[in-house]
């Protein structure tokens, strides 16, 4: 009798005892568990296998039904072909998806959405990024794009397993750093080398994954340089970046489960360009260390089909350098981080009840977070301290073959303590010193979600999903009180702030098979509560004495108004000529995203309408492709924003991938690639970026690329 039928009209999931085996060597790896649940990870393994690896994977994180939510995939080879050297600026032309592209090509945080920062989780195998990129759009992730097998972006109600950071999306870069199998030629990697002609760029990246006797090794190491990067109207000055980092990890894998521990380091420097950052020669020396661990059992009996651990633990520094007031160019800010986050995650059995087969998992959630400033910064943001405690719970109800019902659920208890203050109501300098008071405040967001999926004839699948989710506030944003050179405001906290509230629908239709291929989404959220930074129409120097008398920078306070955001994704495919053993084939996208609070007004910073097309062709070897990207003027401007000009990206590329006798050449492949992009040398301006109206987008680019999988 199998697991299944054991639990057969069981009601109830219980963590009760279990019996299991941990050996080594008797089985290098475990069969692939297919569940589903409120995930970013696929119906695939957590790590895309490498060629040269034929078995089933381990470690296989819950998956969803990806018709549930819309799910965006940037695979290996897209990975290493695009010219895009950020998480922001890979994802920048996808459906639904924007860049803040502060510093293009580096400090270019994804919007999902027309959301970001605090609203956009991003984590590397389901352990959160630990920087502080989401506090200035001046710092960098720490995730490198040349790291990944693959990268995802989850939205809608699917995000809820990871709580309140990921109220607008997740962007999920999947690597198998702690290694997750052990290939079945006892070692496989590749080696990625490229060159970009609008930055002068190199980049290079190589990884190897090995083992034998129950024992999985694992590691890799990248780097890019560039130079200041060409527009239609010349050189980006201040713009030039260098970017290294390597790993090494390990794990021992059982015939009943897998533990794995890896560490890794991240080191850059780069350049912030336009306005006051390229008259100081404002530049970011970033270093971050990182200790990961995951962990998986699966026990032989009782209601516990598998029982996962993740652990993430990390040092991040970066100082912020340039030319000071005093005209010396040294260190004039420094930012720390210490953060340390654990999941525990059980998946039960299937149960089967008179209404389905129920399958789904309960886990719960730690963080703390502590956060210190120096320097310039140290005006910004004094030290913080946010704890987080959660417990969450999906589930999903095969009623029939061709309709499931999904549910989830979460709760959770934050604490973010920090110092604040006693700003005037007005914000008006009054001459008397203002006093620091010790603030506390705890929040008890809850978030809850439910989903409809129905199979339909031709392929195709239609879903309907419920979200509800509430978001604390951050620790900047109830504690900042100092000047923000990135954005040249002077940003006042409000510790009286209350939970973000957001309800939405979403409307999907997907075929993923067949010669049309289609994925079209559609959104209404309404927000209580939105937090914002309000401009009170004053202007600031360094200090909360010179406002009002300085107009370095805008004063901004972080306050909360309703507002409704609603949009749509859609993206489609179609093979139409046969060419050999490939297709000539037609693609198009369109996406908006319409955002207004309830007096009428705009949400500031918001992407504009975008539709593209383009042809291509496809085979197992070849892939060619030419299309286009139109950006529509933005004209639906928040208070004190320009208008944004439209622009149109044309792209042309092309690969190929010679397939090799291992035995002779020592490879297995090797793929040369040629991307051209925004081949028209379009003046770009991204209206989501602070920096819009001073610095263009990179001009005409041609990149190269050779990849060798062995």
């Amino acid at each position: 009798m199998d697991r299944a039928s054991r639990m057969a009209g069981a009601g109830v999931v219980t963590l009760a005892a279990c019996s299991f085996s941990f050996g080594v060597g008797a089985q290098e790896t475990l069969p692939e568990i297919v569940v589903t649940s409120p995930s970013p990870i696929l119906a695939r393994p957590t790590t895309p296998q490498p060629p040269g690896f034929n078995g089933p994977a381990i470690g296989v994180l819950p998956v969803i039904d990806t018709t549930f939510s819309p799910v965006t995939v940037v695979t290996r080879d897209d990975i290493v072909r695009e010219p895009q050297r950020s998480l922001g600026d890979l994802l920048f032309e996808k459906p639904g998806i924007s860049a803040s592209t502060f510093a293009p090509g580096i400090a270019s945080r994804p919007i999902v959405r027309g959301l970001d920062n605090a609203r956009v989780r991003i984590q590397e195998n389901g352990i959160g990024v630990q920087d502080v990129s989401e506090l200035g759009e001046d710092h960098a992730v720490p995730i490198d794009p040349l790291t990944a097998n693959q990268i995802e972006v989850l939205r809608g109600p699917a995000t809820l397993r990871y709580g309140s950071g990921s109220i607008g999306g997740v962007v999920s870069a999947i690597n198998n750093r702690i290694p997750s199998f052990i290939p079945a030629n006892g070692v496989t990697g590749q080696i990625t080398g490229g060159v970009s002609s609008v930055d002068r760029g190199r980049d290079g990246s190589a990884q190897v994954d090995g083992g034998g006797g129950g024992v999985a090794v694992h590691a890799d190491a990248f780097g890019r340089q560039a130079q200041d990067y060409s527009t239609p109207q010349g050189r980006q000055v201040n713009s030039a970046l260098d970017v290294h980092g390597q790993s090494v990890g390990a794990s021992v894998i059982g015939t009943s489960g897998f533990i794995g521990l890896a560490f890794q380091h991240y080191d850059a420097l780069y350049h912030v360009p336009g306005g006051a950052d390229a008259v100081e020669n404002t530049r970011l020396q970033i270093n971050q260390d990182k200790i990961t661990s995951r962990a998986e059992i699966r026990p032989d009996t009782g209601p516990i089909e598998a029982l996962r651990f993740s652990f993430g633990i990390s040092r991040y520094k970066h100082n912020e350098i340039g030319i000071g007031d005093d005209g010396i160019d040294a260190i004039q800010a420094t930012f720390r981080n210490r953060e340390y986050e654990a999941r525990i995650e059980a998946q039960h059995v299937p149960v089967f009840t008179a209404l389905g087969t129920l399958t789904g998992a309960l886990g719960v959630q730690f963080d703390r977070r502590n956060l210190d400033t120096s320097g310039e910064a140290g005006s910004l943001l004094r030290p913080t301290e946010s704890r987080q405690a959660a417990i969450y719970l999906f589930e999903e109800l095969a009623v029939t073959d061709t309709f499931k019902l999904q549910a989830a659920g979460r709760f959770e208890g934050t604490r973010a303590v920090g110092t604040s203050p006693d700003f005037p109501g007005d914000f008006v300098p009054t001459g008397d010193p203002l006093v620091q008071l010790p603030r506390a405040r705890e929040f008890s967001p809850m978030s809850a979600s439910l989903g409809a999926l129905q199979k339909l004839p031709y392929g195709f699948v239609a879903s309907l999903n419920g979200n509800y989710a509430e978001r604390a506030p951050t620790s900047f944003e109830l504690y900042s009180q100092g000047a923000h050179d990135a954005t040249e405001t002077f940003e006042i906290g409000n510790p009286n702030l209350k939970k973000e509230i957001a309800r939405s629908v979403e409307i999907g239709i997907r075929k993923a098979e067949g010669p049309w291929r289609l994925d079209a989404t559609g959104y209404y959220t309404r927000y209580t509560g939105f937090i914002y930074k309000r401009f009170t129409g004053l202007s600031c120097g360094d200090d909360f004495d010179s406002c009002g008398v300085e107009d370095e920078n805008r004063q901004i306070n972080y306050s909360q108004r309703n507002a409704t955001f609603y949009g749509a994704e859609i993206s489609s495919q179609l093979d139409i000529i046969p060419i050999g053993p490939g297709f000539v084939g037609l693609d198009a996208q369109y996406d908006f995203v319409h955002a207004q609070f309830d007096d009428g007004t705009y949400v500031p910073r918001i992407p504009p309408h975008r539709a593209g097309a383009g042809i291509f062709y496809r085979d197992p070897n070849w892939f060619a492709r030419v299309g286009f990207l139109h950006a529509f003027d933005h004209t639906q401007i928040g208070e004190f924003e320009t208008l944004t000009p439209g622009y149109t990206l044309l792209k042309a590329e092309v690969s190929y991938r010679q397939r090799l006798d291992p035995n002779t050449f020592g490879f297995q492949d090797i793929t040369v690639a040629a991307i051209g992009d925004n081949l028209l040398n379009d003046d770009v301006r991204n209206s989501a970026s602070f920096k819009k109206d001073e610095i263009l987008l990179p001009g005409r680019n041609v990149r190269l690329s050779v990849t060798a999988r062995f």
